[in-house]
């Protein structure tokens, strides 16, 4: 119960005068009381009721230009007007090799800003007709645009959104799609924003630049490209009508996926037009229907491997635009001798190979047998078991405490302790020099020597070389790669001790050159001359009469071989001249291999790999590069390796496979494509020989 004080004044009792008295207040009134005594607090704690009238205008003024220049500073941050200008969909990027050859396309479809005045006056006035036909006129909020359209909503009729092109603007450049009155509220604010700082023209030309027209096509010019092959400048009123009704739901009207309806829809553009008074009901009834010009983007692939990890790096390249192209790291020669080196992995089994300069300049990336089966990445997504690759660390933090390569250490069984690590073959000696220990890859000697040294000098050696993969500590069986990682990690190790200069950072695109200083910021780190010819000449003997014998080249080359336990993994990784490659042969399931170890199958890809790319044995011509050309697939089987039997020839035209055959004796080229499938009489009597097909400009993918 609440009390209600006052003081007692009654003239017929002088004794009650001044005294205070409490009486309750009626059950359930007390509460809605305090929020006038909150204003009534507020308004004697303020200095409103001592203010002049003339005070209080100027004073109220000066609040609401305070309030207008806080929207004006939140509105600069949260909705500047530079988006506007900006693709809301990420342009489409062209990736080239470093000959130029275009490797792949991604992102959103693209193209230059369009200006009101060099539209012709149908193409502006279809957009008006049916988005917002007084836009010239209102301020952003178009009231009986909003009353029509909840009218219809509230009558049944059809659905309206009752939205202005500036609010469309404001919405699709600044804020989310979804549905709440917050957003609403942000989409008007915005709206005025806009129509306070651009002029109408302005306005229009942001909307038309910048809208989406389906089939993944952002702003007029592109649309207009797209599905007609012509600029919009040159639209013509069906055209014009067409695109202005993809609007109302560009994905389910395009034209390309739904010419009935995108049609149905343009007529209704056009009753619009004659409804508004831009042409006469007759005239709309007139134009005919426009024919679709989509030209043909075959060329197009679906991605590839280095194109997947490359994308990415890219976008952060990227400056504001509607189309770039990036020239890579991938050289075309080197890729396609990857993939010939590849093609000789064991059925049932996934292959990944790559290779980059000392730099981290990535030249060329397998990442599995096919691209179009798997594009799943398993040189930078897969991690697995390094096996004794990893030993590489192990002998360098020995060299670095001060052990050389003539060292010897116990190579006997280990028969004590929880960890009893066996040799390959059972191969024991009582003694054996810390170079021949790496050189056959001798496994006892590799955990003894890890537990001298010590784990964290292990680890920190290879968190120097850049191996950033969870490490564990205490676990002796660390040193014969029981950790996981990435190849592309472990090859950049070795990249850096190839270079002599660590970490190496793997890249898709080329190396800023150093200045002057930069030596001095770049965070490298280096071997001493002693331990750097050290820890070579231990790769260095296990390719001349270790354990990767298979993978011996005309020049000096080093190297190691790797497997994981139950010959889960097989690798070999290793670097002649400027190159350093790594190779894995493995199972998607994990799985054991059989009889591949990393000395066999991945020494011999390794070795096929470098021969041809340092020309040690001659590759197949290839064709002069054309960065206009259509994009080379890259990460799918090679022409020659489809059977089509004896009297059947593919041949590549205009970036399409092309089959030559013969019906009844007759030769036909046989054609798919996404215009459907094309039967042809062939330009020749009889198909070229297989032989004489010519490889694309990629080289054998």
């Amino acid at each position: 119960m609440e009390l209600s004080r006052h003081i007692a004044a009654d003239p017929r009792e002088p004794e009650l005068d001044n005294v205070l008295v409490e009486t309750p207040l009626p059950e359930g009134r007390g509460w809605r009381t305090w929020p006038r005594r909150l204003l009534a607090w507020l308004w004697r704690l303020l200095p409103w009721h001592r203010w002049t009238w003339k005070q209080r205008i100027v004073r109220t003024f000066a609040g609401v230009l305070a309030l207008f220049v806080l929207t004006v500073g939140y509105l600069a941050v949260t909705a500047p007007l530079s988006k506007s200008l900006q693709p809301i969909a990420p342009p489409e990027i062209t990736l080239l090799a470093a000959d130029g050859t275009p490797i792949a396309r991604n992102g959103a479809v693209t193209d230059d800003p369009v200006k009101v005045k060099d539209l012709p006056p149908h193409v502006v006035q279809a957009f008006l007709a049916i988005e917002d036909r007084r836009f010239y006129s209102h301020w952003g909020i178009d009231p009986r645009g909003i009353a029509r359209a909840a009218l219809s909503n509230v009558t049944g009729g059809n659905t309206q959104g009752g939205s202005t092109i500036t609010q469309q603007l404001a919405k699709f450049t600044f804020l989310s799609s979804e549905r709440s009155l917050t957003r609403k509220a942000r989409e008007m604010l915005i709206a005025f924003w806009l129509e306070a700082w651009l002029t109408k023209d302005e306005i229009l030309e942001r909307y038309l630049s910048n809208a989406y027209f389906g089939d993944n096509t952002y702003g007029i010019r592109a649309a207009s490209l797209h599905y007609f092959h012509r600029q919009p400048e040159k639209l013509t009123e069906g055209q014009a009508a067409l695109l202005a009704g993809l609007m109302k739901a560009p994905s389910r009207l395009a034209p390309t996926n739904n010419f009935a309806a995108s049609e149905k829809r343009m007529r209704v553009v056009l009753q619009a037009m004659a409804d508004a008074g831009y042409m006469t009901p007759q005239h709309a009834k007139a134009v005919s229907t426009p024919r679709l010009d989509v030209r043909n983007r075959a060329e197009l692939p679906t991605g590839t491997y280095f194109a997947d990890w490359a994308l990415p790096q890219a976008r952060q390249l990227e400056a504001a635009g509607h189309a770039e192209s990036y020239r890579t790291t991938l050289d075309s020669r080197l890729q396609a001798a990857a993939h010939r080196a590849t093609r000789q992995v064991p059925a049932g089994t996934q292959v990944a190979l790559v290779a980059m300069r000392r730099n981290g300049e990535v030249v060329a990336m397998v990442g599995g047998r096919d691209y179009s089966q798997s594009p799943f990445n398993r040189v930078t997504q897969a991690r697995r078991q390094p096996g004794s690759t990893f030993k590489l660390f192990v002998y360098l933090a020995a060299i670095k405490s001060g052990m050389s390569p003539e060292d010897t250490i116990p190579n006997t069984p280990i028969e004590t302790g929880s960890y009893r690590p066996q040799n390959a073959g059972g191969a024991y000696s009582p003694t054996i020099t810390l170079e021949d220990a790496f050189a056959r890859s001798s496994n006892v000697a590799a955990v003894r020597l890890f537990n001298r040294v010590g784990d964290e000098s292990v680890i920190d050696m290879a968190r120097r070389l850049g191996v950033s993969s969870p490490l564990p500590m205490g676990d002796p069986s660390l040193a014969l790669g029981t950790a996981t990682m990435t190849l592309l990690e472990l090859t950049s190790a070795y990249a850096g001790v190839a270079a002599n200069s660590f970490p190496v950072e793997p890249r898709a695109f080329p190396v800023p050159e150093a200045g002057w200083f930069d030596w001095l910021l770049d965070g490298k780190r280096s071997l001493s001359k002693h331990d750097h010819e050290a820890i070579e000449g231990m790769l260095r003997a296990t390719v001349n009469r270790g354990t990767g014998r298979a993978a011996m080249l005309q020049a000096p080359n080093f190297g190691k071989t790797g497997t994981s336990q139950e010959n889960r993994d097989a690798l070999f990784v290793g670097y002649s001249g400027d190159l350093v490659v790594g190779v894995w042969v493995g199972k998607d399931d994990n799985s054991p291999l059989n009889g591949v170890s990393g000395g066999t199958v991945p020494a011999r890809i390794w070795r096929d790999f470098m021969r041809e790319a340092l020309g040690e044995k001659a590759a197949p011509p290839r064709k002069a590069a054309d960065p206009d050309g259509p994009v080379q697939p890259l990460d799918v089987p090679d022409l020659g390796d489809i059977p089509v039997g004896d009297d059947n020839h593919i041949r590549i035209e205009n970036g399409q496979a092309v089959l030559s055959t013969k019906v009844e004796g007759v030769p036909l080229d046989v054609t798919l494509d996404g215009q459907g499938l094309r039967i042809e009489p062939s330009g020749s009597a009889s198909p070229a020989p297989r032989s004489s097909v010519a490889p694309s400009p990629s080289g054998s993918p």
